[in-house]
């Protein structure tokens, strides 16, 4: 039977919900299928958002060969498959390959595939929840644009739940409560493929939709760890936060029940740098040297053995003093940036690297140890670091 999922998945960008800083009027994903322009990209984001429904859309649009390959389960011979088939066409359609969880594929695999992506014999559209820059090898990220997606918001969420009720009613009659839908919209967190499951699930498990089926689904169907649902999510936000409340205790458990659904420990360490500077910063510096180590370290030895670094940063981390005003004062100091635009920098602080430049005061009275502010005029008695 085909899922719920599949039966409301949209055809086209006129079906599609969200993400409309990509798809909307004038938008680079929404130009890209009108003008039909080629081009390798990938999509990050959370799960549920739409990236595979982009890829299919594009792809249909393009009139491509579209192939659909998760980087779990694939290897080189499937991408040697895919390019060695030959188009009974004349004209052969382009060659697309949507490569879920790309961040999946290791060095040696992402190498294999570089040619052909190089030489246009395949067009890529990966998809990752991880971020890119740390686990698509540079050259093949060279060739690709990246498009952020973002969570759906609660209003967008309801929006295709009603989708979803539609389609129920045209089977079974179900209907959806206020309640209920809001309960989904808050359960599923931006993920709309976790929605849409649960209003599945609980319809088989109890024939009606309601709050307590709800609850009770989701205690029967969705309390595991799923590296790519909303428990992952849960986890990580525990562990981190345990350090942040300086419990080592709550971190190493957080931290055991990762590695024990198979977490990459790669992912564990990286947000340990993150946690570095961001919760610790200027409190204690070295931890962000101890972060780094423990993710090469994590690198290098891998699992089993690497859970021992783990533990060590874990605990290092959770027990180490917090500051988080660098952090805070570069949210604030972004916020300008994006409030206030490019604003006029001093003159005594801009390069005049020609006598043109000088001769417009460029450089002029610069002191090299000045305690008058250099920030901009509109800006000029901000602090950003309190």
């Amino acid at each position: 039977m085909e899922p719920l999922a599949s039966k409301i998945r949209p055809k086209n960008l006129a079906e599609f919900i969200g993400q409309e800083h990509l798809v909307g009027d004038g938008k680079p994903l929404r130009v890209a299928v009108e003008k039909k322009h080629l081009f390798s990209f990938v999509l990050w984001g959370p799960p549920g958002v739409g990236k595979t429904t982009l890829a299919r859309i594009y792809a249909n649009a393009l009139d491509a060969d579209f192939f659909e390959l998760s980087a779990v389960s694939a290897g080189k011979d499937d991408i040697r498959k895919i390019v060695e088939k030959k188009s009974g066409e004349k004209n052969p359609k382009p060659k697309i390959l949507f490569l879920d969880e790309i961040h999946r594929f290791n060095k040696s695999q992402q190498d294999f595939l570089l040619p052909f992506v190089e030489s246009g014999v395949l067009t890529l559209i990966g998809a990752t929840t991880e971020n890119p820059s740390f686990e698509v090898i540079a050259p093949l990220l060279s060739r690709c644009r990246v498009f952020v997606l973002n969570e759906l918001s609660n209003d967008e969420m309801l929006e295709i739940i009603s989708r979803a009720e539609k389609n129920l009613q045209e089977k079974n009659k179900a209907k959806i409560d206020k309640p209920s839908r809001d309960w989904l919209a808050g359960m599923a967190n931006g993920d709309a493929r976790q929605a849409i499951a649960m209003l599945e699930a609980t319809m088989r498990l109890y024939g009606k939709i309601s709050v307590p089926n709800l609850t009770e689904t989701l205690q029967n169907k969705f309390l595991r760890y799923d590296k790519a649902g909303e428990e992952h999510y849960n986890t990580i936000s525990a562990f981190i936060k345990s350090m942040r409340a300086s419990q080592p205790d709550a971190a190493l458990y957080y931290m055991c029940r990762m590695i024990d659904a198979g977490e990459d420990p790669k992912f564990i360490a990286r947000r340990m740098v993150v946690f570095a500077s961001e919760d610790i910063g200027l409190a204690q510096p070295t931890a962000l040297v101890v972060a780094n180590a423990v993710f090469r370290a994590v690198e290098t030895v891998g699992l089993p053995e690497c859970a021992e670094n783990l533990a060590h940063g874990a605990v290092y981390l959770s027990q180490a003093k917090k500051d988080r005003r660098a952090y805070n004062a570069y949210l604030e100091a972004m916020q300008d940036v994006k409030k206030f635009g490019n604003l006029p920098i001093p003159l005594a602080i801009r390069n005049a690297p020609t006598k043109l430049m000088k001769d417009l005061n460029y450089g002029k009275d610069y002191e090299k140890y000045t305690k008058e502010s250099l920030l901009p005029e509109k800006l000029k008695n901000k602090k950003y670091l309190k």
